[in-house]
């Protein structure tokens, strides 16, 4: 959880001040647990809460319990504090008061390791198609497996291993390879019964022998034929789960394959229509590829883009094809320093999560934009980068 003594040299000389908040709340029940409290009554109705930082999140959960309304938040020092005020009329999706973090961060039953390479999960391949366009560089295919005859699940966000058949070099089984999931825990048939891959194939130039090198997973995948057993492990991973709170704001930044997990929340978010999960919070993509062939599942997302307009952003950088404010190629962390003041805002509010998973690269550029923006505002980045991470809002995954 947030440490105010960890916090504390961030906060300086910045508009959240000595990080003790005033919540301005309607509609908190009469009764006599509410009747004994101390907290100022305004002419207005709306009752005056004093709330230091750390305990913003169990105040909103108390004061939702209570039937509370919160209508506004602002520093103890009197400024109003755009970023996570909740208005009572005309909410748009992003603004809307939040569930407080304490439900997104419920605890979940999250799989893991339930077959290991030892004794892999035997799927079949149901599905492998080509995911690059014409004219588009390299392949990258779409890969559905059978799991039906086991008891594999998994989560979104966490990754599977599969292990390649024959030997390697020195007469030993192939280590396993991990690949983030692309569907939903219910599967692309909606039936619970498959795991989807998106996977492109390795290829390189030797560095003594100038061979090209494909690697081995990679192709024994891509060249996969539909009816094939695939050894399966896992699954892994807790760094990029989606939280389960319907109301939270999620940026998602990817480059190529780096999709797959967001792939997986989109389709949870606005494809799939669950019970348990009906997500009214914002999700912007900012998605770095290299030409628009290579604009993996580029129909879908700006479908959703099409038809959710409120709750979900896309956002391209085609770094061939595109140029940046310098003139030179645009790459993801050019569109972070472009959008860097709304992602800034957003990343102040307490229910905003923000991924980031592809290739490890980008990481700096990143930093770089949002250190650009943080600093408008007398904030070290690096202080509230951890501060995110201590608060499981900040989530990576690149190789």
């Amino acid at each position: 959880m947030y440490s105010p003594s960890a916090a504390a040299n961030s906060a300086i000389n910045t508009e959240f001040g000595s990080r003790t908040f005033v919540y301005e709340v309607v509609g908190l029940r009469q009764n006599s647990a509410t009747e004994q409290m101390s907290y100022p009554i305004r002419q207005s109705g709306s009752i005056l809460i004093t709330v230091p930082y750390n305990r913003m999140n169990q105040e909103m959960q108390r004061i939702t319990r209570m039937g509370g309304q919160i209508v506004k938040i602002h520093p103890l020092n009197g400024t109003t504090l755009p970023a996570t005020s909740a208005a009572p009329a005309k909410q748009t999706t992003s603004d809307k008061t939040s569930k407080p973090m304490a439900q997104a961060k419920a605890k979940v039953d999250i799989p893991s390791n339930i077959y290991r390479p030892k004794n892999p999960y035997i799927g079949k391949c149901i599905e492998n198609y080509e995911l690059v366009g014409e004219g588009g560089i390299g392949t990258c295919r779409h890969l559905t497996f059978d799991i039906s005859g086991g008891n594999l699940r998994y989560l979104e966000g966490q990754s599977i291993g599969i292990v390649p058949p024959g030997e390697d070099k020195n007469g030993k089984s192939h280590k396993l390879r991990l690949y983030s999931i692309g569907s939903t825990r219910h599967g692309d048939k909606l039936d619970d019964k498959t795991v989807s891959l998106c996977v492109r194939q390795l290829e390189y130039k030797h560095p003594e022998t100038g061979e090209t090198v494909f690697g081995v997973c990679s192709t024994h995948l891509c060249s996969l034929e539909v009816g094939a057993d695939v050894a399966i492990t896992g699954p892994v991973g807790k760094e990029m789960l989606l939280p389960n709170d319907e109301d939270a704001n999620i940026i998602m930044m990817a480059t190529g394959t780096g999709i797959a997990p967001f792939r997986a929340y989109l389709w949870r978010m606005f494809k799939e229509q669950h019970e348990d999960y009906k997500f009214k919070g914002l999700a912007w993509l900012i998605f770095g590829i290299a030409t628009t062939p290579n604009i993996l599942y580029q129909e879908q997302l700006e479908e959703l883009q099409q038809n959710y307009p409120d709750n979900f952003r896309l956002t391209y950088a085609i770094s061939r094809e595109q140029k940046n404010s310098e003139g030179g190629k645009m790459y993801i962390q050019h569109r972070v320093a472009e959008n860097a003041e709304e992602l800034w805002q957003l990343m102040q509010k307490p229910n905003t999560h923000t991924y980031i998973c592809g290739l490890k690269g980008m990481e700096n550029g990143i930093d770089a934009a949002l250190t650009a923006e943080a600093g408008k505002h007398g904030v070290e980045w690096s202080d509230y980068q951890k501060q995110m991470k201590k608060e499981h809002r900040w989530h990576v995954e690149t190789y």
